[in-house]
């Protein structure tokens, strides 16, 4: 019954959000019902809240054999079980207190994340492919039907504008999917060079563009957008095309997934994400900074422990590193 309420009427996430929240809080429910008998809201105790992440710590899957949920997931799964008893207590107290206020987050090996980054060098073949789109995307692949045309035609559904724009504010800002899908038209600031939108957690945040990104966004809202607007009549940036026999005209992650995928493929990156460019751009700015409050406030990072990954060397830059240290055996030999 709480549990619905507070769905009903405090939290203000996106619906994916939601979801996610609702799948955690139930697995803690269903945990309660099994140990204690019932949901009752008496028997959430802070020494339960400590079973729970026992129960999350030790359960095995049983084909891998290995963790169910990774530290990672337990911190997001406490999170939300945290922002859910603290609403429950606001209103009617937990006879021993709030039973997630002494719950502490397990410690991640952040380190690990800047492994992923896109290096400078596939950002650059990343935004040349992504240049290529206008070019050559979506065209006929039938060189003999149009040898006498200046060029082939291209298919209806075919948006390279609009992908090159998605790619360009992926690599530009270190935006999530759902950042890009949550783009409007009036929080695009070209005086500023900043875009405003909906993040995780259904949290505004505002990210700095360079003047590179703000043109591929210009010549997609100028060149392909309009058509497709006569149909889905949104204030939304990324549109799909309006040949689309059903939805709202709204893009989804998974488009955004596949859209990547088709660059990075064109572009000879494998086993990047679209969410390599946010890890890309904090180390960037890391790197020219050396500022954790910067990164902090381009990504939009409630805690600084994410942001300070980014001062981490790679495995890759290390052995750089050390290949340069001298060898003075080496030196003494090269000398007589």
């Amino acid at each position: 019954m709480w549990m619905n309420a507070y769905f009903d009427y405090e939290a203000t996430t996106t619906r994916t959000s939601r979801q996610v929240q609702q799948r955690d809080i139930k697995l803690f429910i269903g945990f309660l019902v099994r140990e204690a008998g019932d949901d009752s809201r008496e028997r959430w105790t802070p020494r339960f809240s400590q079973a729970f992440i026992e129960f999350l710590r030790s359960t095995l899957d049983e084909k891998t054999g290995r963790r169910r949920w990774g530290d990672k997931t337990i911190n997001r799964i406490l999170a939300h079980l945290k922002t859910f008893a603290k609403w429950v207590h606001r209103w009617r107290p937990f006879p021993l207190g709030n039973p997630m206020e002494k719950i502490r987050m397990n410690t991640l090996a952040t380190g690990l994340e800047i492994e992923r980054a896109l290096t400078p060098a596939e950002v650059r073949r990343i935004l040349d492919a992504a240049d290529r789109l206008p070019i050559d995307a979506g065209r006929s692949k039938d060189r003999k039907r149009y040898r006498k045309m200046k060029e082939r035609p291209m298919r209806k559904g075919a948006r390279p504008y609009r992908d090159r724009a998605i790619v360009y504010t992926l690599v530009n800002t270190g935006m999530r999917r759902g950042g890009i899908c949550s783009m409007t038209i009036e929080n695009i600031s070209f005086k500023e060079k900043s875009i405003r939108t909906l993040e995780k957690g259904g949290i505004e945040h505002t990210y700095a563009i360079n003047r590179q990104g703000l043109a591929a966004v210009k010549d997609y809202l100028e060149r392909e957008r309009p058509g497709d607007n006569e149909r889905w009549q949104s204030n939304q940036v990324f549109l799909s095309e309006k040949s689309r026999s059903t939805g709202k005209g709204l893009l989804t992650p998974q488009t955004i997934n596949k859209i990547w995928n088709q660059v990075a493929a064109i572009a000879g990156v494998d086993g990047k994400s679209p969410h390599s460019c946010r890890h890309a751009m904090g180390k960037l700015i890391m790197d020219k900074t050396g500022n954790v409050a910067a990164v902090q406030r381009q990504l939009g990072h409630r805690n600084a422990q994410y942001s300070l990954q980014y001062s981490r060397i790679t495995r890759k830059e290390l052995d750089q590193v050390l290949e340069t240290i001298d060898d003075p055996l080496h030196d003494r030999k090269k000398n007589g």
